[in-house]
């Protein structure tokens, strides 16, 4: 076992600023690797308490707040323009920054990047869903509309 201090959300492990004890290969070739986690050290304590300040000052205080902020995002769907090519493919993807522009743009409010989950790489034009995890009890599904311009 390898205890990990999460420096970012992991879906179904924790937050970060979480002190947690995963498998050594998971820790060695998925959460080490992909900058998701760092080794637990002694002197990574006071790591921790910054990573949870920093948590706190972006995340919504109370589940009543997040209730309205995800209500609010899946009133009206959210539309995202990108470069395509003659048959409707994107050049590139649409990541989680993109999105959270997008939602920013439209009205919206503003949510943190990090805090949105895409279930498929959104490579065409079409219509999409993404999750945004607002709270720990509270997320809400966003409605994406891809449009192409050239």
């Amino acid at each position: 076992m390898a205890k990990l201090i999460l420096t970012q959300e992991v879906t179904g492990l924790g937050a970060s600023g979480d002190v947690v004890e995963v498998k050594g290969g998971y820790a060695r070739n998925y959460l080490l690797p992909r900058g998701f986690a760092m080794t637990w050290t002694k002197g990574g304590e006071k790591d921790v308490e910054r990573l949870r300040s920093a948590r706190k000052a972006r995340e919504i205080a109370t589940v009543e707040e997040a209730q309205a902020v995800a209500t609010k995002l899946q009133s009206a769907p959210v539309k995202i323009t990108v470069k395509t090519g003659d048959s409707g493919r994107l050049f590139g993807t649409v990541g989680a920054a993109q999105i959270a522009d997008a939602v920013e743009t439209s009205g919206l409010g503003s949510i943190d990047k990090r805090t949105v989950e895409i279930p498929t790489r959104i490579k065409a034009v079409g219509n999409y869903t993404a999750t945004v995890r607002l709270h720990a009890d509270v997320s809400a599904t966003l409605d994406l509309q891809v449009v192409g311009s050239k």
